[in-house]
């Protein structure tokens, strides 16, 4: 009997919106072809723009509850379901990499699923039956979690995809789309910046984004939201950065932009 080598997956960064977003059939039909041109995974490690939390935390590996990280919605967003498996031996696998004397990972069981993970990849993985995990952000410092990332890229090769969640530009205030449905100026500007950039594999002024970019600060007033891509830049740097823009367009004002990484 042979033993299938696990395919080296790709790396993705996508900009998961909230809620509602799933309601636009424009994005759904977007991600389920996308989800459907990757290769299958043997489980998927998220990095959400929602989890802050140092040490490095790791989440709940049986199934439990989704983390509804959202307030003011109707009840039908309090009821969606996504009982994908867990990823025990991921878990394990993170905890190797990263678990050192008097720098433990933290375990987290009863951390469901939240938004950033479960609206993309319901539409993604219908199925829910790929095992997930989702990892804390234990720092918004675009360097840090750079190297973050390249300590995840082993990974790839054992067939685990890695997902950085969060949206190209999030300024909820000041970014709302106007009455004709147009998105602001300074978005559009952060939003071809982030594909020329990425695409160009250009780290350095990524990771340095907010003295980089056109209006850097208004696209995003705090850095949540774009730092997953740093982790997504690491974890496919080690063989150079080949970057492809898979979704644009713009959500009530706010750039739709994802990458897939190979």
């Amino acid at each position: 009997m042979t033993t299938q080598t696990p395919t080296r997956m790709p790396v993705l960064y996508l900009s998961h919106g909230a809620p509602p977003l799933a309601d636009d059939a424009t994005w759904t039909g977007e991600l389920q072809r996308w989800g459907a041109d990757l290769p299958r995974p043997k489980s998927i490690l998220v990095v959400s723009a929602h989890w802050e939390s140092a040490p490095l935390a790791v989440g709940a590996t049986d199934r439990v509850p989704l983390t509804y990280d959202f307030g003011g919605f109707p009840q039908h967003y309090y009821e969606v379901t996504y009982d994908a498996p867990g990823a025990p031996e991921l878990a394990a696998d993170v905890a190797k990499l990263f678990a050192q004397p008097g720098q433990p990972v933290y375990q987290d069981p009863d951390r469901g699923l939240d938004h950033g993970a479960y609206v993309p990849l319901k539409e993604m993985f219908p199925e829910a039956d790929v095992p997930v995990l989702q990892v804390s952000m234990p720092t918004l410092d675009p360097s840090q979690l750079f190297q973050l990332g390249r300590a995840l890229a082993p990974l790839r090769d054992e067939g685990v995809l890695i997902v950085g969640s969060g949206f190209t530009t999030h300024n909820v205030r000041e970014g709302v789309a106007d009455v004709n449905g147009a998105a602001p100026q300074w978005g559009h500007e952060f939003d071809l910046w982030a594909k020329e950039t990425v695409e160009a594999g250009d780290i350095d002024s990524v990771l340095d984004f907010q003295r980089t970019a056109p209006a850097a600060l208004r696209a995003h007033p705090r850095s949540e939201h774009f730092a997953p891509l740093f982790v997504s830049l690491g974890a496919t740097a080690d063989v150079g950065v080949q970057a492809t823009s898979t979704v644009d367009g713009f959500w009530h004002g706010m750039a739709k932009r994802s990458f897939q990484f190979n």
